[in-house]
């Protein structure tokens, strides 16, 4: 089921905002930007916070917490430890040191440990962090902080739909953001070990296991990341596309990135999915907006071509850089799009990775709240609009 290769462009900023899109416009910052934001709005006496963040080995665990700390008295956090199987010694210590620097810079704070795998191997990660987030009490409390830095797709994703879902059924707070400490090298030297059963992130499986969709032409659209095959080659058995848009960053920090990764994925791209090079998906890898515009145009343009002949159904799986994986949860919140996922049993990387980010670049999306004018466009959720 080809249809006509095509060229799928990131589209800036600078275009013709869509207004019936959720987060077009969208209110995000990056770099100083970041800090300013802070400083001027978390810093207001009528903030109360709850942070959600990742207490692991990632050096960038602290960018966000000492910030919020450090302005506010009134932060609540809950330091997310997701337990995996026979983590090395050396990643432990790490974890430890990030949680007791974590527990310093927040008075009212508590650490959930996570477990990720059940003892039969399946991923209960996703439904165990929604258990825990079910227990806090929300009373009180103005504005969700989601700090993505050092909590995987399998865990945040569930985390910010949650919230999400809860601000729009009137049960939550009113406002939602979201922080990723962006450094895609970094990235890009975390190389997950892949386990072996691929599936869908908890809460986003979508329209894909609809009888409705079972005749629907199956776009995948993977984002590349270095070291990643052996999970991206499983993910295109499991999703079984129809055919596949590839993500590639651009501009990128590192200018050659791009075709370092075409060159790694190569018998993939030629051979193994058939890949048309006039079908890349280029996306700004800095800005999480950039490509989530692009899911959404590309959706909007499939929709009418495979209408009438069992409908279209794009599936995403976001590996890599976490600022490209935030605009696919954008994109999937708003279409109710599945993201299919290989849940790593654990990570591996140099011991030359520094045990903290001095001067993180960091990304604010503003995902619900008092800057957004009223009523917005619904998402979807199993088909249905939910407000």
């Amino acid at each position: 089921m080809n249809a006509a290769p095509m060229i799928w462009y990131a589209f800036s900023a600078r275009l013709e905002m869509r207004p019936d899109y959720r987060w077009d416009p969208c209110i995000a910052h990056r770099g100083t930007e970041v800090d300013a934001f802070i400083s001027d709005y978390f810093a207001q006496s009528d903030r109360r916070v709850l942070l959600v963040a990742g207490a692991g080995f990632d050096p960038r665990s602290l960018a966000v917490a000492t910030r919020l700390g450090l302005v506010n008295d009134k932060v609540r956090a809950v330091l997310i430890q997701e337990n995996r199987p026979n983590p090395p010694q050396s990643h432990a210590h790490r974890a430890q040191a990030n949680t007791k620097a974590l527990l310093a810079s927040i008075v009212d704070r508590e650490v959930v440990p996570i477990e990720i795998f059940g003892s039969d191997g399946a991923v209960i990660g996703g439904r165990n962090i929604i258990a825990a987030l079910n227990r806090q009490a929300l009373e009180g409390i103005s504005d969700i902080v989601v700090d993505m830095s050092a909590l995987s797709v399998g865990t945040g994703f569930p985390i910010i739909r949650y919230f999400v879902e809860r601000i729009g059924r009137g049960n939550g707070p009113t406002n939602l953001h979201v922080f990723v400490a962006h450094d895609p090298r970094l990235d890009a030297n975390i190389r997950s070990i892949p386990s072996d059963a691929p599936g869908y992130v908890h809460g986003f499986k979508g329209g894909s296991t609809l009888d409705a969709t079972a005749a629907a032409a199956r776009l995948w659209l993977p984002q590349l990341a270095a070291g990643r095959r052996v999970a991206l080659g499983r993910l295109f058995d499991f999703v079984e596309p129809h055919d596949t848009c590839p993500i590639l960053p651009f501009p990128a920090t590192d200018p050659r990135v791009g075709d370092a990764l075409a060159e790694e994925y190569l018998t993939e791209l030629q051979s193994t999915w058939s890949v048309d090079t006039r079908n890349i998906v280029y996306a700004d890898e800095g800005d999480p907006v950039d490509l989530y515009r692009t899911i959404l145009r590309l959706d909007d343009l499939r929709k009418p071509v495979f209408a009438e002949t069992g409908g279209s159904l794009l599936v995403l799986s976001p590996l890599g850089s976490k600022v490209m994986a935030l605009g696919a949860l954008m994109a999937a919140l708003e279409r109710n799009l599945p993201v299919a996922h290989l849940e790593p049993i654990g990570y591996d990387f140099e011991a030359s990775i520094p045990s903290e980010i001095s001067k993180p670049n960091l990304v604010h999306v503003w995902l619900e709240g008092d800057g957004y004018p009223q009523p917005r466009p619904a998402l979807l959720a199993q088909g249905s609009p939910v407000r």
